[in-house]
């Protein structure tokens, strides 16, 4: 585990520690277990993709840790309905929102905002190291959690993903490198995301979802992340076979963010 992703989890630690005392586990879980109706995700993005368009997660983050604030005028229902109506032809399958507020200036009322205000699925995207969040997330209203095998043991990965699944929720798994692969493979979902960052140097390159799509087996939906940035990016991963994206920090500096996406995906 990288150092940034080290000091992460510990402060997710102590986040959960101090929810508990707030809302008890067991509270936290029979409001989640009563929220009864998610959206498709995984279904979400397959209908994309058999209508022979990029199935994209577009994502609502109002900063970064490298890159400080990245959107001034964060309103996550604008940002939400946006990538929700794109150009009329071309939108998002789905949504990821930043729910973290200590690295990424997100809040879990980011996510209530802007799944209610349009019909797409929704992803949490925050760092998931405890069984609490995972109901947390589905007590919020996440149709989809984010599993970071970096950040996870096997038996964490699996256990949550099992909580997860119990609440009809998805799981997005992501990898950085092959050895990751290897274990998210074990998991049930279908859904695995090569983020193209490296973890310890931070450098950004497409090869890494190009090296690593021929070990993913075909009943699984690969979702390349990071480093899309151009139309010929999209193009380069579509023409090896990955149709679907995960992409944020291209649009957030976009006066539409919708009309970004329609642009950077179009053809």
């Amino acid at each position: 585990m990288s150092d940034i992703l080290d000091k992460i989890v510990a402060v997710k630690r102590e986040e959960v520690a101090a929810a508990v005392k707030k809302k008890s586990l067991a509270a936290v879980r029979a409001d989640a277990e009563s929220r009864v109706l998610t959206r498709d995700f995984v279904g979400a993005l397959r209908r994309k993709m058999a209508d022979g368009q990029a199935a994209v997660i577009a994502e609502i983050k109002k900063a970064s840790p490298s890159k400080g604030v990245l959107r001034e005028d964060f309103i996550p229902a604008d940002i939400a309905q946006s990538y929700a109506e794109g150009d009329g032809k071309v939108s998002a399958a789905c949504l990821s929102v930043l729910t973290d507020r200590q690295f990424f200036q997100g809040q879990p009322d980011y996510l209530k905002q802007a799944r209610a205000s349009c019909e797409l699925p929704v992803l949490r995207k925050d760092f998931m190291v405890d069984p609490y969040q995972v109901y947390e997330s589905r007590a919020m209203g996440a149709d989809c959690i984010l599993l970071i095998a970096a950040c996870l043991d096997d038996a964490q990965m699996r256990d949550l993903e099992a909580i997860a699944l119990g609440l009809d929720m998805a799981v997005l798994v992501e990898v950085h490198d092959g050895a990751e692969l290897d274990r998210a493979l074990k998991l049930k979902t279908p859904l695995l995301g090569i983020n193209n960052r490296n973890l310890r140097t931070f450098e950004v390159t497409l090869d890494t979802t190009l090296a690593l799509r021929e070990r993913v087996p075909a009943d699984r939906l690969l979702i390349t992340e990071s480093g899309i940035l151009a139309r010929a990016d999209v193009q380069r991963m579509r023409t090896a076979g990955v149709h679907a994206f995960l992409v944020g920090e291209a649009f957030m500096r976009a006066p539409d963010p919708g009309l970004a996406l329609a642009e950077l995906f179009a053809g």
